[in-house]
C-alpha cells in the first residue's frame, strides 16, 4: 500500500515570510519525518505530499494513492483544515482522521459548543463577538474567558485571557478582533485541570487511547 502524508511544514513558511504566530499550529521536519518513519515501519511505502497546494499540483499530475494520511491544518478561514480532506473526496482518495464536515465544525468554536449543547453535553454558556458593539450585549457573569472563535494551539490566549471586569473585556476583544479578524468567543470562566484525550475509532468502536494532563509550568511564559 502507497501511502500519501499531507502537512503544513512550518519552516517552508517561514521561509515564505510568515510570522511566528501564523505558523505556530505547523509541524516541524522532526514530526514528519518520525510520522513517515513509523508508516514504513509498519511496511508501507510513503510518499511525502506536503501542504494543499503540492497536493493539487501532484493530483492535476495523475498521481493518486491508495490511501492519504493527512495532517495538514491549512492557512485561511473556518474551513481550512477541510481543504484537503474536501479535495481528497472529490478525487475519491481515501485518508485518515475527520471528514471535512467535522472538521470546519470543530475549528469555529461557536458553533461546536451550538451543535454540542443541543445534544446535552455540558458546555460553558457562551457570546459571540463579531464587532465591539456586541459586547453591551453580553449578560454573563464574571470571570469570563475570551479567545479567538476559530484558533488552536493556544492563539490569543494568555493571562489577560480571564476577565474580571467590563473594561478588560472590552480591551481584550478589542485586541483579538483587530488582531485575528475573526470574532471572539466569550464564555463564563471555567475552573479545574485541562486533560487533552486521544480517541481511536467512531461511534460504538470508539476508545480511549491515552489521557495527558496540561499543566503550567511555575515562572513559566504566558
Amino acid at each position: 500500500m502507497r501511502i500519501g502524508i499531507t502537512y503544513d511544514l512550518r519552516k517552508d513558511y517561514l521561509v515564505a515570510g510568515f510570522g511566528e504566530e501564523e505558523t505556530a499550529e505547523f509541524d516541524s521536519e522532526e514530526t514528519i519525518a518520525a510520522i513517515d518513519r513509523a508508516l514504513q515501519d509498519l511496511g508501507y511505502r510513503t510518499d511525502r505530499i506536503g501542504n494543499i497546494k503540492s497536493l493539487t499540483r501532484r493530483l492535476a499530475a495523475g498521481d493518486s494513492w491508495d490511501l492519504v494520511f493527512n495532517i495538514a491544518e491549512g492557512l485561511r478561514g473556518f474551513g481550512r483544515e477541510a481543504q484537503v480532506p474536501a479535495l481528497l473526496e472529490a478525487h475519491e482518495i481515501p485518508y485518515t482522521f475527520s471528514d471535512p464536515l467535522v472538521l470546519s465544525l470543530t475549528l469555529h468554536k461557536g458553533m461546536a459548543k451550538r451543535v454540542v449543547r443541543d445534544l446535552t453535553v455540558p458546555t460553558p454558556d457562551f457570546f459571540l463577538v463579531e464587532n465591539e458593539s456586541d459586547l453591551a450585549f453580553i449578560d454573563l457573569p464574571f470571570p469570563l474567558f475570551a479567545k479567538p472563535v476559530a484558533e488552536g494551539t493556544g492563539k490569543g490566549v494568555d493571562s489577560a485571557s480571564k476577565i474580571t471586569n467590563g473594561r478588560d473585556l472590552l480591551s481584550v476583544c478589542s485586541l483579538l478582533l483587530s488582531r485575528y479578524k475573526q470574532p471572539v468567543l466569550v464564555e463564563t470562566f471555567l475552573p479545574g485541570r485541562e486533560v487533552t484525550v486521544g480517541i481511536l475509532g467512531t461511534g460504538k468502536d470508539a476508545a480511549v487511547i491515552g489521557a495527558m494532563e496540561v499543566v503550567l509550568l511555575e515562572n513559566a511564559e504566558s
